[in-house]
């Protein structure tokens, strides 16, 4: 099924139908032109010119499934009272471009006829207004159309809405439950299931033992090639890699019988199995799927939602926990890892299986990709459960080359610079009460998790190199006394 945004233009029968044929031609002219450098395709629906239009066409985006988000604009002066139902209806994320078809006025060709047509100064803000009348959440951009900027914002919140639709409809495959007595990464999941369309349920591990057993030879042959072809082997231990084959075919066949695209498990639920899943849970999310170490689920949908929200729908964006730090004077940085599983999307080079002991979980030794993540700017993001609400968390951070070769770490890891800096964000991150898993990502930015927050309904907190504590104590503060009143 293409999936799709709808562009509705906005007008009125007052300018004669000169104008309105002028209006929809340009609309198809922009529509068809953006199209063409956007993730998906921009379809123009209607130059609404009534209330009844304007419901229509809303009503119809809400229940038409290929319809992911609505991009409206007003070419000329559209009264907004007509909009009212429309968007009191609209049910999808909703963005308010606010352009003009020309870039410049003409010094010689303006006149009251030009006026007329070309005053989307007017009419976007009379739209903008009863927008923010009516409390409604939508992302405004404004600039040229034409312009790369304005045309790289409007992906980045159609990759975002693309990440809305996801999260209503993800199923999310728990194999056994959290790690005992572990508080973060617990929550409501009824609650996640109103607000964010999740369906978060347990499947026995014994059921998974059972599908392994299934598993056949020749299919774990034809999984060994593809490591082989994406991955160097620094092991001789086969059979350890063949068995880390085995556990991947049989995650993956059942969450795609059950409709899963994340899933999560501990090291303290793996009775019937012979290794923690490590190479498998690894290569599993460079294929698309969210994970969650510890049966953390709320952060295995996170990766997987924010996996389908980066380039290409599956985008650099990793699994992660904050390990330890260096705090030497002019070197201060985190250093993020997990036991096995760091999705190698995030690889600066080609990843090496190697096999060595795990020290917990009473298992044998696993297999796991071993690397060490790219530089360059990105965030982590936590997602955590207040107590009557969701509060999602983003941090700015700088990923460095890790500035040791530590050459007895067998795990993939990822160093960074934390902002504003390691201290202030350190105290920042635990004050918003962040958990030690998150999703890293290099290819999804603050601006599209704002949004995607927005939409959702959910408290967003963001990090930046300009917070301080005090800014932010008094920013959740004030979120807390928000929320209450909502």
């Amino acid at each position: 099924m293409r999936q799709e945004f709808w562009f509705v233009v906005g007008s009125q029968f007052l300018y004669g139908p000169e104008v309105l044929d002028t209006v929809a031609s340009r609309a198809e002219e922009m529509a068809a032109e953006l199209s063409a450098v956007l993730p998906f395709p921009l379809v123009y629906k209607v130059t609404a010119k009534t209330n009844a239009e304007i419901t229509e066409v809303m009503k119809a985006a809400n229940y038409d499934d290929r319809c992911l988000g609505v991009i409206t604009w007003c070419h000329t002066f559209s009264p907004s009272k007509m909009w009212i139902n429309g968007l009191e209806l609209l049910e999808k994320p909703y963005c308010h471009l606010a352009t003009q078809y020309n870039m410049e006025i003409p010094n010689e060709e303006i006149d009251m006829d030009f006026m007329n047509l070309n005053q989307a100064a007017h009419g976007d803000r009379e739209h903008g207004f009863i927008a923010a009348r009516l409390r409604k959440p939508r992302k405004v951009i404004a600039g040229y159309w034409r312009d790369e900027h304005v045309q790289q914002r409007l992906a980045a919140w159609m990759r975002t809405a693309y990440g809305v639709a996801f999260s209503r409809s993800l199923r999310v495959m728990r194999f056994g439950d959290n790690m005992r007595e572990v508080a973060v990464t617990e929550g409501d999941k009824v609650e996640v299931q109103i607000r964010l369309g999740w369906q978060v349920n347990t499947w026995p591990v014994g059921k998974l033992v059972d599908v392994m057993n299934t598993v056949t030879d020749e299919e774990i042959d034809a999984l060994m090639e593809e490591y082989r072809s994406s991955y160097d082997f620094a092991t001789n231990d086969i059979e350890t890699v063949r068995y880390q084959a085995r556990e991947e075919i049989a995650i993956k066949r059942m969450m795609d019988e059950e409709g899963c695209s994340a899933f999560s498990n501990t090291f303290q639920d793996l009775y019937g199995m012979k290794q923690l899943p490590g190479l498998a849970s690894q290569h599993l999310m460079a294929q698309g799927y969210g994970y969650g170490g510890e049966g953390d689920w709320k952060v295995s949908a996170m990766t997987a939602i924010m996996k389908r929200m980066g380039e290409d729908g599956n985008g650099a964006s990793a699994f992660m926990e904050d390990y330890t730090y260096n705090l030497v004077a002019g070197a201060k940085y985190s250093l993020g890892a997990h036991m096995l599983e760091v999705c190698p999307s995030v690889a600066a080079g080609r990843p090496r299986i190697e096999v060595h002991p795990l020290g917990i979980g009473d298992r044998e030794d696993p297999a796991r990709l071993v690397f060490e993540g790219k530089e360059g700017d990105a965030i982590v993001v936590s997602l955590v459960d207040m107590g009557g609400r969701l509060r999602l968390i983003c941090q700015d951070i700088h990923c460095v080359k890790p500035i040791l070769p530590m050459p007895n770490l067998p795990v993939a890891r990822v160093m960074w610079q934390a902002m504003p800096d390691l201290e202030t964000g350190l105290e920042c991150w635990i004050t918003a009460g962040g958990a030690h898993h998150t999703v890293l990502s290099y290819d999804v930015s603050a601006e599209q998790m704002k949004d995607w927050a927005a939409i959702m309904g959910i408290e967003f907190v963001h990090i930046t190199k300009d917070t301080t504590v005090e800014s932010l104590e008094k920013e959740l503060f004030l979120n807390d006394i928000a929320w209450k009143l909502r």
